[in-house]
């Protein structure tokens, strides 16, 4: 709450405003680190040694009250209600044609099937997916998202997952074939994409 309240702290500094010594708030920042929901940056101020800076994580945001998901439902809604499937459709076909192309970009220096599922999985965890990709014995890769940033818009509109299985499709390219294999939306733990490298003809 400190951290969300103050923004960027050392331990000194968070110390002070909880009313112990920096070495207190120092180990309750390293237990919060092991968890993924502060990280540390050191920051040089001159001669001496650098101080590190924390701050909070994607994931300690996340816990603090947001109602962004209940609007983007009340959105869809009113677009569905007011102008129709088809115009629902469009945003999510401009979405997807718009996230094609940055994707596309982004690894366009990708130059086999294991590199672009990383610059894959790379570009889905910036974007807050928590994502990570795995080799299987017999040369599958796969693509995990831990998260999904925009599960209640895409609960309330299944034709988001689609157009992203799409997307993945365009940008791992036509030598491999990408299959969804676990779902969210559909009670799973995550979503998980199996990528299969299809045989040279």
């Amino acid at each position: 709450m400190r951290l969300k309240m103050h923004g960027t702290l050392s331990a000194a500094a968070l110390g002070q405003h909880l009313g112990t010594t920096g070495e207190a708030a120092r180990q309750q920042l390293l237990r919060l680190a092991e968890e993924g929901l502060v990280e540390a940056r050191s920051l040089s101020a001159g001669v001496g040694r650098p101080t590190q800076q924390w701050s909070l994580t994607a994931a300690a945001q996340a816990r603090f009250p947001d109602t962004h998901a209940a609007l983007t439902v009340q959105l869809l809604d009113i677009v569905r209600s007011q102008l129709g499937e088809g115009a629902l459709d469009t945003i999510i076909a401009t979405r997807e044609a718009e996230t094609r192309q940055a994707y596309e970009g982004a690894v366009a220096n990708a130059t086999d099937l294991k590199d672009r599922v990383a610059a894959l999985a790379d570009l889905r965890s910036r974007e807050g997916y928590m994502a990570e990709w795995s080799e299987q014995p017999d040369g599958t890769l796969l693509l995990i998202e831990n998260h999904c940033p925009i599960c209640a818009a895409a609960t309330a509109c299944q034709g988001f997952c689609r157009a992203e299985l799409e997307v993945f499709r365009a940008v791992i390219g036509p030598g491999a074939t990408v299959e969804r294999s676990e779902h969210i939306v559909s009670g799973g733990r995550r979503c998980t994409y199996t990528i299969t490298e299809e045989p040279a003809s």
